[in-house]
């Protein structure tokens, strides 16, 4: 059953066309994935889903209830975490998670605290004085403490540092087993590689693809840079590997995930003097992917 649905969205700006036909469904205990760089759209597509915009066309529905219309019936099950979270200053963040949970009708005074101390969040002192990182712990754990159907997470991992970013991908996945589905907006690969069931990639505003990752799976190679003793031979026959540049004494090449083994296995054998490894960026990506396929130049929201 669809939690979400979102079919032909179009929203402009005047002239200026920031959404473009965008479908987009999740489904009922599901983690799907809204990636694109920055700029793609994913914070227009969510103000909408929100009721913040409303449409130039096109139909989205949460729960089965129009977006706009039901937006009071919707926000009473869903939670929703922005990129950017703006607290009142005055408020202390245990003050602010006390409002945002009983805005909900909930009063889950254990998960709270369990979510204060997993956060690392001293809940006493006054908005204003916490940093980027602090504000997004509030809405998170705001978020988690709430019993919500349906969670919105729009970058919600923003200045929150490694350790913290491992909390909440716990978090995400223990709303997951509960039954919960998560709309997680990012432009982080590896977090949406760890949580997601589905991803809906989305450039300049329109969805460009849509699927699990085992059907995207171009998108999990990773960027090689490879210097050796003697060249190497042979490399075009290795399976998984895309786009080899020569570049002066070294190799720079794309290598699927699951061939990765073989691929270091071979080149091992040539002596190897430099071994540098990445993952692509998701705007790179887009550029050598899709670039293609969008031929129109149509802008995207934020």
């Amino acid at each position: 059953m669809n939690l979400l649905t979102v079919n032909d969205l179009t929203k402009k700006f005047g002239q200026f066309t920031a959404l473009d036909g965008v479908n987009i469904d999740v489904k009922e205990g599901e983690i799907y994935g809204f990636i694109g760089p920055n700029g793609a759209g994913k914070s227009t597509t969510i103000r909408v889903l929100l009721g913040i915009l409303k449409a130039t066309k096109g139909e989205a529905k949460i729960f089965g209830k129009n977006v706009w219309k039901d937006a009071v019936d919707i926000h009473k099950h869903i939670a929703y975490v922005p990129g950017d979270v703006n607290l009142w200053p005055n408020l202390t963040g245990g003050e602010v998670i006390d409002l945002f949970v009983k805005l909900r009708g909930g009063n889950h005074r254990s998960k709270r605290k369990e979510l204060i101390e997993k956060f690392n969040l001293d809940p006493t002192k006054k908005c204003r004085t916490y940093s980027k990182g602090n504000r997004q712990k509030v809405a998170l754990v705001a978020a988690f403490a709430s019993e919500a159907d349906l969670y919105i997470l729009d970058e919600p991992t923003s200045g929150l540092d490694p350790l913290m970013e491992q909390v909440f991908q716990e978090y995400v996945l223990d709303v997951k087993q509960r039954g919960k589905s998560v709309l997680l907006s990012s432009h982080i690969l590896s977090e949406v590689e760890k949580l997601c069931d589905r991803v809906g990639i989305i450039r300049q505003g329109k969805m460009i693809e849509t699927g699990t990752l085992d059907e995207l799976r171009h998108l999990t190679r990773t960027n090689m840079l490879v210097e050796t003793k003697n060249p190497i031979t042979s490399i075009n026959e290795i399976k998984g590997i895309h786009d080899l540049v020569h570049q002066g004494k070294a190799l720079s090449f794309q290598v699927d995930a699951e061939e990765l083994d073989n691929v270091i296995k071979h080149i091992s054998r040539f002596g190897i003097v430099k071994l540098e490894s990445a993952p692509p960026t998701l705007e790179d990506l887009f550029m050598r992917h899709y670039e293609q396929k969008d031929g129109s130049g149509a802008g995207g929201g934020t």
